[in-house]
């Protein structure tokens, strides 16, 4: 991503990697095993990260997650590079709103929403991949999902600024930047998702829900349609999160159980809408092209749940540190 910051011409100008060129072009999330090697950063910094305020072993997992580095076959890059050339002269993305480009430069900062790369690059891909794949709605949301608040309690902006972003939007756009956050949070914290599944024989029923929002604790309402369409913006999110490869030896990874509930929630609830194709290991297989640490193998082989919980407990912390509340209420029609 380069980002040209002047005040006359900012720009968002996004360097894709082939994971993300791959998942544009074909629609989903995919293992690549095989096709690249995934190896250790040297030089890896957790504090350049939105997840520098982790402690303990939430943050050892992270940690092992994130300093890697894929380095792709040249078949693989050559194939990934042409499919999507191709795919983008056919139908392109649109061009992203040069009064949010302007808004996003001078009155946010994502200076510390990085990791490898920027965290420009996430949201210019999850702009461009609910582009081509959720065209009935609006890919500003999955542009600015996270302008309001991440789950490690990032602000790219303060809420005195929220009139001048809802100036920017339609009222539909404003209701999805603005509850995004909030329900990814409640993804973390599981019970929504929990209650939702013990609900499947009446959730033609459901009417609405009600939570917080993350970055100033007002109470938010969102109607039962527009909370479907916000899941599959989350489940379009989930897919800049996998791992480019060797998915059956990461099936601790908080994220991976998260959207894989989340899809087969959607698909149980008849709402899947967007076009997030996937298939979630069945076992584990040993991994292929890639280097982890001792720590990464024995973490590898924990049980999911002790994982999910950690996260669970990392996201009710931030959200204490917030000042969030995580309560909800789901509303049922009679």
């Amino acid at each position: 991503m380069t980002t040209n910051a002047s005040a006359d011409h900012a720009e968002l100008t996004p360097t894709l990697s082939p994971q993300r060129k791959a998942a544009i072009t074909q629609g989903g999330a995919f293992d690549h095993a095989g096709r690249l090697r995934v190896e250790r950063m040297a030089d890896f910094d957790m504090s350049r990260t939105i997840f520098c305020g982790l402690t303990g072993l939430a943050r050892r997992f992270m940690q092992e997650k994130l300093a890697t580095e894929a380095r792709w076959d040249d078949a693989a890059t050559t194939a990934i590079e042409a499919a999507y050339d191709e795919a983008e002269s056919a139908r392109p993305a649109p061009t992203i709103d040069r009064r949010l480009v302007d808004f996003m430069i001078e009155e946010c900062d994502f200076s510390m929403e990085h990791a490898d790369g920027t965290f420009l690059e996430h949201l210019v891909f999850c702009h461009d991949y609910a582009a081509h794949h959720y065209r009935p709605h609006s890919p500003k949301v999955a542009l600015l999902h996270s302008v309001l608040g991440t789950a490690t309690n990032t602000f790219a902006m303060d809420a005195g600024k929220i009139p001048k972003l809802k100036a920017l939007l339609t009222d539909f756009e404003a209701m999805h930047v603005e509850t995004f956050p909030s329900i990814l949070r409640l993804l973390y914290n599981h019970d929504l998702l929990a209650e939702l599944e013990a609900n499947m024989h009446r959730v033609r029923h459901l009417e609405a829900l009600h939570c917080f929002r993350v970055i100033d604790n007002e109470p938010l309402t969102i109607d039962a349609d527009n909370f479907w369409i916000n899941l599959n913006y989350h489940l379009m999110h989930f897919v800049d999160f996998m791992p480019p490869a060797n998915w059956s030896a990461h099936r601790a990874d908080p994220l991976m159980q998260m959207f894989e509930t989340l899809s087969s929630l959607l698909d149980r609830a008849g709402q899947r809408q967007a076009r997030v194709e996937v298939t979630f290991p069945p076992s584990r297989t040993s991994p292929v092209g890639e280097t982890r640490t001792l720590f990464g193998r024995v973490s590898g082989l924990l049980p999911a749940a002790v994982t999910l919980k950690l996260a669970r407990k990392s996201i009710q912390d931030y959200s204490d540190q917030a000042g969030h509340d995580l309560g909800y209420r789901l509303d049922w029609a009679d």
